[in-house]
């Protein structure tokens, strides 16, 4: 004897949902092997937090072992583009091994305002691996584009 069960609409989308995952995991893995999107990747990503007030925008940026001549900010009347170069070397010496990695990347990442901001009034200052930018906004138009100094 059959029986006809009545599924709920959720539960079968999520179904074929989880068979065509399995279907593609089991068939494109070998092409996007794990080690390609792994802790090393992670490591050279730029976590940024926004915040808008009624005058300014605070930007942060994570940046740890980023030293200040090897970042290059470029801001124009509308956006933030922040560049960084990350070099790291580490060594480890013992009686019966000697070991020295590097890792060595560059890394940018682009904030855009909905409004435009003061290019002449905005800061920039790296502390223990942390960018914070202060840009105010107006409502004037300028056409300038300048590079700002790190405190």
């Amino acid at each position: 004897m059959k029986f006809l069960i009545k599924k709920a609409p959720d539960s079968f989308i999520k179904s074929v949902n989880d068979e065509i995952s399995s279907i593609l995991s089991r068939n494109f893995d070998s092409f996007f092997p794990e080690y390609i999107f792994s802790e090393e990747t992670e490591k050279m990503a730029m976590p940024v937090e926004i915040k808008e007030k009624e005058k300014e925008y605070y930007i942060k940026a994570e940046l740890p072992g980023v030293k200040k001549e090897n970042l290059d900010i470029d801001i124009d009347k509308n956006h933030l583009t922040i560049n960084a170069r990350k070099e790291e070397e580490t060594e480890e010496d013992t009686k019966s091994y000697r070991k020295s990695e590097f890792r060595y990347g560059e890394f940018s990442r682009t904030v855009y305002f909905p409004m435009d901001i003061d290019i002449d009034k905005t800061e920039a200052k790296l502390e223990h691996g942390v960018l914070a930018v202060k840009a105010p906004k107006i409502n004037a138009e300028t056409e300038s584009v300048r590079k700002l100094t790190i405190k």
